[in-house]
Protein backbone atom coordinates (compact mmCIF):
# COMPACT_ATOMS: atom_id res chain seq x y z
CA UNK A 1 0.00 0.00 0.00
CA UNK A 2 1.39 3.09 -0.85
CA UNK A 3 0.58 6.46 0.85
CA UNK A 4 0.63 10.07 -1.23
CA UNK A 5 3.37 12.22 -0.08
CA UNK A 6 2.11 15.37 2.39
CA UNK A 7 1.16 18.77 0.84
CA UNK A 8 4.19 21.33 0.99
CA UNK A 9 1.86 23.51 3.49
CA UNK A 10 1.25 26.88 2.27
CA UNK A 11 2.50 29.99 3.05
CA UNK A 12 0.07 32.48 3.87
CA UNK A 13 0.33 35.87 1.85
CA UNK A 14 0.64 38.90 4.27
CA UNK A 15 -1.40 41.83 2.82
CA UNK A 16 -0.92 45.00 4.00
CA UNK A 17 -3.59 45.26 5.48
CA UNK A 18 -2.73 42.02 7.74
CA UNK A 19 0.05 43.65 8.27
CA UNK A 20 -1.14 46.70 10.14
CA UNK A 21 -3.35 45.35 11.76
CA UNK A 22 -1.41 42.02 13.74
CA UNK A 23 2.19 40.74 13.43
CA UNK A 24 1.30 37.27 15.13
CA UNK A 25 -2.60 37.14 14.05
CA UNK A 26 -3.27 34.32 11.74
CA UNK A 27 -4.88 34.67 8.11
CA UNK A 28 -8.38 35.92 8.57
CA UNK A 29 -11.32 33.60 6.72
CA UNK A 30 -12.88 34.87 3.89
CA UNK A 31 -16.20 36.76 4.90
CA UNK A 32 -19.60 35.91 3.93
CA UNK A 33 -21.31 37.63 1.43
CA UNK A 34 -23.56 40.70 3.14
CA UNK A 35 -26.93 39.63 3.50
CA UNK A 36 -29.98 41.12 1.64
CA UNK A 37 -30.60 45.09 1.44
CA UNK A 38 -33.32 46.43 4.08
CA UNK A 39 -35.18 47.70 1.89
CA UNK A 40 -37.82 49.62 4.68
CA UNK A 41 -35.00 51.31 6.65
CA UNK A 42 -33.26 52.29 3.42
CA UNK A 43 -36.26 54.06 2.36
CA UNK A 44 -36.80 56.02 5.91
CA UNK A 45 -33.22 56.34 6.39
CA UNK A 46 -32.58 58.11 3.22
CA UNK A 47 -35.70 60.13 2.70
CA UNK A 48 -35.05 61.49 6.29
CA UNK A 49 -31.37 62.12 5.05
CA UNK A 50 -32.88 64.00 2.14
CA UNK A 51 -35.15 66.07 3.35
CA UNK A 52 -33.68 67.43 6.74
CA UNK A 53 -30.50 68.52 4.45
CA UNK A 54 -33.01 70.73 2.25
CA UNK A 55 -34.60 71.97 5.49
CA UNK A 56 -31.17 72.80 6.96
CA UNK A 57 -29.82 74.27 4.13
CA UNK A 58 -32.64 75.85 3.41
CA UNK A 59 -33.59 77.45 6.54
CA UNK A 60 -30.06 77.91 7.74
CA UNK A 61 -27.84 78.37 5.34
CA UNK A 62 -24.84 76.57 3.27
CA UNK A 63 -22.73 75.96 6.03
CA UNK A 64 -25.03 74.20 8.50
CA UNK A 65 -26.16 72.30 5.52
CA UNK A 66 -22.80 71.29 4.31
CA UNK A 67 -21.87 70.02 8.53
CA UNK A 68 -24.96 68.03 8.17
CA UNK A 69 -23.64 65.61 4.88
CA UNK A 70 -20.19 65.97 6.64
CA UNK A 71 -21.89 64.32 9.59
CA UNK A 72 -23.66 62.01 7.45
CA UNK A 73 -20.31 60.97 5.84
CA UNK A 74 -19.01 60.47 9.04
CA UNK A 75 -22.24 57.94 9.73
CA UNK A 76 -21.19 56.04 6.89
CA UNK A 77 -17.30 55.64 7.73
CA UNK A 78 -18.27 54.55 11.36
CA UNK A 79 -20.27 51.99 10.41
CA UNK A 80 -18.73 50.41 7.30
CA UNK A 81 -15.06 50.50 9.18
CA UNK A 82 -16.94 49.62 12.79
CA UNK A 83 -13.94 52.04 14.07
CA UNK A 84 -14.04 51.26 17.64
CA UNK A 85 -12.46 53.52 20.64
CA UNK A 86 -14.24 51.13 23.07
CA UNK A 87 -13.28 47.88 21.84
CA UNK A 88 -9.82 49.29 21.21
CA UNK A 89 -8.91 49.98 24.29
CA UNK A 90 -10.35 46.83 25.55
CA UNK A 91 -8.27 44.54 23.39
CA UNK A 92 -5.39 45.93 24.51
CA UNK A 93 -6.00 46.05 28.16
CA UNK A 94 -7.02 42.27 28.43
CA UNK A 95 -5.49 40.03 26.06
CA UNK A 96 -2.57 42.78 24.47
CA UNK A 97 -3.76 43.10 21.09
CA UNK A 98 -3.14 46.49 19.72
CA UNK A 99 -5.18 46.68 16.44
CA UNK A 100 -7.39 49.12 17.25
CA UNK A 101 -4.41 51.04 18.95
CA UNK A 102 -2.69 51.41 15.99
CA UNK A 103 -5.41 52.29 13.67
CA UNK A 104 -6.15 55.27 16.42
CA UNK A 105 -2.35 56.23 15.56
CA UNK A 106 -3.16 56.15 12.06
CA UNK A 107 -6.32 58.37 12.59
CA UNK A 108 -4.50 60.70 14.86
CA UNK A 109 -1.60 61.08 13.07
CA UNK A 110 -3.63 61.63 9.54
CA UNK A 111 -5.90 63.92 11.29
CA UNK A 112 -2.86 66.25 12.79
CA UNK A 113 -1.50 66.26 9.26
CA UNK A 114 -4.70 67.66 7.83
CA UNK A 115 -5.10 70.03 10.91
CA UNK A 116 -1.22 71.38 10.38
CA UNK A 117 -2.28 71.98 7.06
CA UNK A 118 -5.30 73.90 7.34
CA UNK A 119 -4.96 75.54 10.57
CA UNK A 120 -1.43 76.98 9.33
CA UNK A 121 -2.23 78.22 6.44
CA UNK A 122 -5.59 79.54 7.88
CA UNK A 123 -7.71 77.87 5.11
CA UNK A 124 -11.42 78.11 6.22
CA UNK A 125 -14.61 78.12 4.43
CA UNK A 126 -17.99 80.16 5.23
CA UNK A 127 -15.63 83.08 7.17
CA UNK A 128 -14.84 80.69 9.50
CA UNK A 129 -10.89 80.74 10.81
CA UNK A 130 -9.44 77.36 11.95
CA UNK A 131 -8.25 77.29 15.05
CA UNK A 132 -6.72 73.96 17.67
CA UNK A 133 -8.56 72.45 20.03
CA UNK A 134 -6.76 73.15 23.44
CA UNK A 135 -7.71 72.16 27.10
CA UNK A 136 -6.80 73.22 30.71
CA UNK A 137 -4.71 70.54 32.55
CA UNK A 138 -6.34 69.47 35.34
CA UNK A 139 -8.01 67.87 37.62
CA UNK A 140 -11.04 67.56 35.35
CA UNK A 141 -9.52 66.16 32.81
CA UNK A 142 -7.97 63.91 34.80
CA UNK A 143 -11.16 62.40 36.57
CA UNK A 144 -13.20 62.74 33.92
CA UNK A 145 -11.29 60.93 31.12
CA UNK A 146 -11.11 57.88 33.60
CA UNK A 147 -14.57 58.05 34.43
CA UNK A 148 -15.50 58.43 30.25
CA UNK A 149 -13.23 55.07 29.98
CA UNK A 150 -15.07 53.46 32.49
CA UNK A 151 -18.14 54.84 31.66
CA UNK A 152 -17.82 53.64 28.07
CA UNK A 153 -16.65 49.73 29.17
CA UNK A 154 -19.61 49.73 31.13
CA UNK A 155 -22.11 51.46 28.25
CA UNK A 156 -20.48 49.27 25.53
CA UNK A 157 -19.92 52.10 22.95
CA UNK A 158 -17.94 55.64 22.83
CA UNK A 159 -19.10 58.59 22.35
CA UNK A 160 -18.99 58.69 18.13
CA UNK A 161 -19.71 54.63 19.00
CA UNK A 162 -23.19 55.25 20.45
CA UNK A 163 -23.82 57.40 17.46
CA UNK A 164 -23.37 55.11 14.47
CA UNK A 165 -24.62 52.25 16.65
CA UNK A 166 -28.11 53.58 17.50
CA UNK A 167 -28.12 55.23 14.05
CA UNK A 168 -27.90 50.77 12.69
CA UNK A 169 -30.46 49.79 15.41
CA UNK A 170 -28.78 48.64 18.08
CA UNK A 171 -31.45 48.89 20.95
CA UNK A 172 -29.17 48.18 24.22
CA UNK A 173 -27.30 51.76 23.19
CA UNK A 174 -30.29 53.50 22.54
CA UNK A 175 -30.03 53.15 26.59
CA UNK A 176 -26.76 54.22 26.78
CA UNK A 177 -27.14 57.47 24.76
CA UNK A 178 -30.31 58.46 27.11
CA UNK A 179 -27.74 57.99 30.23
CA UNK A 180 -25.20 60.19 28.14
CA UNK A 181 -27.59 62.67 27.39
CA UNK A 182 -28.88 62.37 31.20
CA UNK A 183 -25.38 62.61 32.32
CA UNK A 184 -24.14 65.51 30.43
CA UNK A 185 -26.63 67.53 31.37
CA UNK A 186 -26.63 67.03 34.95
CA UNK A 187 -23.20 68.14 34.94
CA UNK A 188 -24.08 70.98 33.00
CA UNK A 189 -26.48 72.19 35.71
CA UNK A 190 -23.97 71.34 37.98
CA UNK A 191 -21.27 73.44 36.35
CA UNK A 192 -21.03 75.84 39.84
CA UNK A 193 -19.69 72.41 41.66
CA UNK A 194 -16.67 71.68 39.55
CA UNK A 195 -15.92 74.73 37.40
CA UNK A 196 -13.18 75.77 40.05
CA UNK A 197 -10.87 72.43 40.19
CA UNK A 198 -7.55 73.12 39.91
CA UNK A 199 -6.03 73.21 36.32
CA UNK A 200 -2.78 74.57 34.40
CA UNK A 201 -3.54 76.53 31.38
CA UNK A 202 -3.65 74.44 28.19
CA UNK A 203 -0.33 73.60 26.72
CA UNK A 204 -0.23 73.85 22.65
CA UNK A 205 3.27 73.10 20.71
CA UNK A 206 2.61 74.99 17.90
CA UNK A 207 2.39 77.65 20.06
CA UNK A 208 5.71 77.14 21.36
CA UNK A 209 8.06 74.97 18.42
CA UNK A 210 5.42 75.97 15.23
CA UNK A 211 3.04 74.12 13.12
CA UNK A 212 5.73 71.76 11.62
CA UNK A 213 7.79 70.70 15.05
CA UNK A 214 4.07 70.42 16.54
CA UNK A 215 3.25 67.59 13.75
CA UNK A 216 6.49 66.38 13.79
CA UNK A 217 7.20 65.40 17.88
CA UNK A 218 2.80 63.20 17.03
CA UNK A 219 4.09 61.83 14.74
CA UNK A 220 6.76 60.54 16.04
CA UNK A 221 4.95 59.68 19.37
CA UNK A 222 2.56 57.90 17.50
CA UNK A 223 4.63 55.82 15.49
CA UNK A 224 6.47 54.88 19.40
CA UNK A 225 3.00 53.48 20.24
CA UNK A 226 2.06 51.71 17.09
CA UNK A 227 6.16 50.48 17.62
CA UNK A 228 5.38 49.29 21.52
CA UNK A 229 1.80 48.02 20.88
CA UNK A 230 3.43 45.45 18.39
CA UNK A 231 6.49 44.51 20.54
CA UNK A 232 3.33 43.56 23.14
CA UNK A 233 0.96 41.86 21.09
CA UNK A 234 4.38 39.34 19.77
CA UNK A 235 4.94 38.77 23.22
CA UNK A 236 1.38 38.13 24.42
CA UNK A 237 0.43 36.44 20.93
CA UNK A 238 -3.69 37.40 21.42
CA UNK A 239 -6.06 35.55 19.08
CA UNK A 240 -6.57 37.06 16.03
CA UNK A 241 -9.87 39.71 15.78
CA UNK A 242 -12.90 38.36 13.32
CA UNK A 243 -13.76 39.39 10.47
CA UNK A 244 -17.14 41.38 10.09
CA UNK A 245 -20.13 40.39 7.41
CA UNK A 246 -19.16 41.76 3.94
CA UNK A 247 -19.61 42.25 0.19
CA UNK A 248 -17.22 41.29 -2.28
CA UNK A 249 -15.45 43.64 -5.17
CA UNK A 250 -16.61 46.86 -5.69
CA UNK A 251 -20.07 46.68 -3.80
CA UNK A 252 -17.66 46.39 -0.55
CA UNK A 253 -17.69 50.44 -0.64
CA UNK A 254 -21.35 50.61 0.13
CA UNK A 255 -22.46 47.13 1.43
CA UNK A 256 -19.66 45.89 3.22
CA UNK A 257 -16.92 46.27 6.12
CA UNK A 258 -14.08 48.52 5.10
CA UNK A 259 -10.48 47.28 6.45
CA UNK A 260 -9.71 49.65 9.88
CA UNK A 261 -7.30 51.39 7.97
CA UNK A 262 -9.84 52.55 5.00
CA UNK A 263 -12.08 54.11 8.27
CA UNK A 264 -9.41 55.75 9.65
CA UNK A 265 -8.18 57.83 6.68
CA UNK A 266 -11.96 58.29 5.51
CA UNK A 267 -12.97 59.68 9.43
CA UNK A 268 -9.81 62.32 9.42
CA UNK A 269 -10.57 63.44 6.10
CA UNK A 270 -14.05 64.42 7.04
CA UNK A 271 -13.28 66.03 9.99
CA UNK A 272 -10.33 68.16 8.55
CA UNK A 273 -13.80 68.91 6.69
CA UNK A 274 -15.44 70.03 10.17
CA UNK A 275 -12.78 71.90 11.02
CA UNK A 276 -12.26 73.71 7.55
CA UNK A 277 -15.94 74.35 7.46
CA UNK A 278 -16.63 75.45 11.11
CA UNK A 279 -13.51 76.75 12.07
CA UNK A 280 -13.35 73.85 15.39
CA UNK A 281 -12.78 70.87 15.11
CA UNK A 282 -15.19 67.72 15.33
CA UNK A 283 -17.04 67.18 18.82
CA UNK A 284 -19.37 65.02 19.66
CA UNK A 285 -20.41 65.89 23.70
CA UNK A 286 -21.57 69.25 24.07
CA UNK A 287 -24.84 68.56 21.87
CA UNK A 288 -26.15 66.37 24.56
CA UNK A 289 -25.92 68.85 27.23
CA UNK A 290 -27.53 70.94 24.76
CA UNK A 291 -30.54 68.26 24.10
CA UNK A 292 -31.04 67.40 27.08
CA UNK A 293 -31.38 71.21 28.50
CA UNK A 294 -33.76 72.11 25.97
CA UNK A 295 -35.76 69.02 26.98
CA UNK A 296 -35.49 70.48 30.84
CA UNK A 297 -36.79 73.63 29.17
CA UNK A 298 -39.52 72.13 27.34
CA UNK A 299 -40.57 70.36 30.35
CA UNK A 300 -41.02 73.89 32.58
CA UNK A 301 -37.23 74.28 33.58
CA UNK A 302 -34.75 77.32 33.28
CA UNK A 303 -31.66 76.05 31.53
CA UNK A 304 -30.84 79.52 30.84
CA UNK A 305 -30.44 80.46 34.03
CA UNK A 306 -27.50 77.46 34.42
CA UNK A 307 -24.22 78.98 35.24
CA UNK A 308 -22.95 76.86 32.62
CA UNK A 309 -25.12 78.30 29.63
CA UNK A 310 -23.90 81.41 30.59
CA UNK A 311 -20.23 80.67 29.70
CA UNK A 312 -19.25 82.50 26.55
CA UNK A 313 -20.41 80.79 23.64
CA UNK A 314 -22.78 78.43 25.32
CA UNK A 315 -25.63 81.05 25.88
CA UNK A 316 -26.01 81.20 21.54
CA UNK A 317 -26.09 78.00 21.42
CA UNK A 318 -28.97 77.63 24.01
CA UNK A 319 -31.14 80.43 22.70
CA UNK A 320 -30.71 78.97 18.76
CA UNK A 321 -32.02 76.29 16.94
CA UNK A 322 -30.93 73.11 17.61
CA UNK A 323 -30.42 72.39 13.63
CA UNK A 324 -28.20 75.20 13.16
CA UNK A 325 -25.92 74.23 15.94
CA UNK A 326 -22.71 72.38 14.67
CA UNK A 327 -22.22 69.40 17.27
CA UNK A 328 -25.98 68.83 17.03
CA UNK A 329 -25.58 68.75 13.13
CA UNK A 330 -22.90 66.30 13.03
CA UNK A 331 -24.13 64.34 15.64
CA UNK A 332 -27.62 64.24 14.00
CA UNK A 333 -25.82 63.51 10.59
CA UNK A 334 -23.95 60.15 12.15
CA UNK A 335 -26.60 58.48 13.36
CA UNK A 336 -28.68 59.01 10.12
CA UNK A 337 -25.61 57.75 7.81
CA UNK A 338 -24.86 54.82 9.91
CA UNK A 339 -28.66 53.90 9.78
CA UNK A 340 -28.44 54.40 5.56
CA UNK A 341 -25.41 52.27 5.72
CA UNK A 342 -26.45 49.50 8.04
CA UNK A 343 -29.68 49.24 5.42
CA UNK A 344 -27.57 48.82 2.76
CA UNK A 345 -25.85 46.29 4.31
CA UNK A 346 -28.57 44.55 5.59
CA UNK A 347 -27.87 44.43 9.01
CA UNK A 348 -29.92 46.77 10.45
CA UNK A 349 -32.17 45.68 12.87
CA UNK A 350 -34.03 46.43 16.51
CA UNK A 351 -32.77 44.48 18.71
CA UNK A 352 -35.12 42.73 22.17
CA UNK A 353 -34.76 40.89 25.27
CA UNK A 354 -32.05 43.50 26.23
CA UNK A 355 -30.71 41.78 29.62
CA UNK A 356 -31.63 44.01 33.03
CA UNK A 357 -27.90 43.87 33.91
CA UNK A 358 -27.09 44.78 30.69
CA UNK A 359 -29.12 47.77 30.30
CA UNK A 360 -28.53 49.09 34.16
CA UNK A 361 -24.86 49.23 32.93
CA UNK A 362 -26.47 50.86 29.28
CA UNK A 363 -27.46 53.87 31.19
CA UNK A 364 -25.15 53.74 34.45
CA UNK A 365 -22.50 53.74 31.63
CA UNK A 366 -24.18 56.36 29.77
CA UNK A 367 -24.12 58.56 32.55
CA UNK A 368 -20.54 57.79 33.68
CA UNK A 369 -19.59 59.09 30.18
CA UNK A 370 -21.62 62.29 30.33
CA UNK A 371 -20.16 63.07 33.73
CA UNK A 372 -16.86 62.65 32.34
CA UNK A 373 -16.70 64.59 29.10
CA UNK A 374 -18.16 67.71 31.13
CA UNK A 375 -15.37 67.53 33.50
CA UNK A 376 -12.60 66.33 31.00
CA UNK A 377 -13.63 69.31 28.11
CA UNK A 378 -14.51 66.25 25.68
CA UNK A 379 -14.56 63.24 24.58
CA UNK A 380 -12.33 60.68 22.88
CA UNK A 381 -13.42 62.92 19.53
CA UNK A 382 -13.49 66.15 21.24
CA UNK A 383 -10.24 65.87 23.80
CA UNK A 384 -8.69 62.98 22.70
CA UNK A 385 -8.61 63.22 18.85
CA UNK A 386 -8.89 66.68 18.43
CA UNK A 387 -6.11 67.26 21.44
CA UNK A 388 -3.73 65.30 20.40
CA UNK A 389 -4.64 66.36 16.18
CA UNK A 390 -3.76 69.76 17.85
CA UNK A 391 -0.67 69.20 19.12
CA UNK A 392 -2.39 70.03 22.54
CA UNK A 393 -0.89 68.12 25.68
CA UNK A 394 -4.53 67.46 27.17
CA UNK A 395 -5.39 65.18 24.43
CA UNK A 396 -2.63 63.03 25.45
CA UNK A 397 -3.06 62.74 28.94
CA UNK A 398 -6.97 62.37 27.83
CA UNK A 399 -6.02 58.82 26.19
CA UNK A 400 -3.98 57.81 28.88
CA UNK A 401 -6.26 57.64 31.74
CA UNK A 402 -8.56 56.48 29.66
CA UNK A 403 -6.40 53.28 29.56
CA UNK A 404 -6.41 53.63 33.32
CA UNK A 405 -10.14 54.02 33.13
CA UNK A 406 -10.79 51.14 30.81
CA UNK A 407 -8.93 48.85 32.77
CA UNK A 408 -11.44 49.91 35.98
CA UNK A 409 -13.75 48.92 34.06
CA UNK A 410 -13.06 45.75 32.61
CA UNK A 411 -12.89 44.68 36.27
CA UNK A 412 -17.16 45.84 37.03
CA UNK A 413 -17.88 44.27 33.69
CA UNK A 414 -18.71 41.14 35.12
CA UNK A 415 -20.96 42.60 38.03
CA UNK A 416 -23.45 43.24 35.05
CA UNK A 417 -23.25 40.21 33.26
CA UNK A 418 -20.81 41.41 30.47
CA UNK A 419 -17.52 39.35 29.19
CA UNK A 420 -14.19 40.67 28.85
CA UNK A 421 -11.25 39.24 25.93
CA UNK A 422 -9.56 35.82 27.05
CA UNK A 423 -6.43 34.61 25.37
CA UNK A 424 -8.05 31.70 24.56
CA UNK A 425 -11.11 32.80 22.57
CA UNK A 426 -11.58 32.29 19.24
CA UNK A 427 -12.55 35.44 18.26
CA UNK A 428 -11.69 38.35 20.63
Amino acid sequence: MTTAPPAAAATPTRTPAARFSSPTSAPRPSAPPAPPVRRGPLAVSALLAAALTLYVWSAHGAKPGVLLLLGLGLGVALFHSRFGFTSAWRQLMAVGNGTGLRAHALLLGTTATLFALVIGSGTGLFGSVPAPSGGPLGIGLLAGSTLFAVGMQLGGACASGTLFAVGSGQTSIVLTLGGFIAGATLAAWQFDLWKDLPALEPVVMADHIGWFGSWAVTVLVLAAVVLVTRRIQARRNPPPLGAVPSARGAARALRGSWPLAAGALALALLGAGVLVVSGGAWGVTSAFSLWGSELVGALGGHPESWSWWRQPGNAEALAGPVLADKTSLTDIGIMIGAAVAASLGGTWALHRGIPWRTAVAAVLGGVLMGVGARLAGGCNIGAYLAGIASGSLHGWLWGAFALLGTWAGLKLRPLFGLGNPKPGDGVC
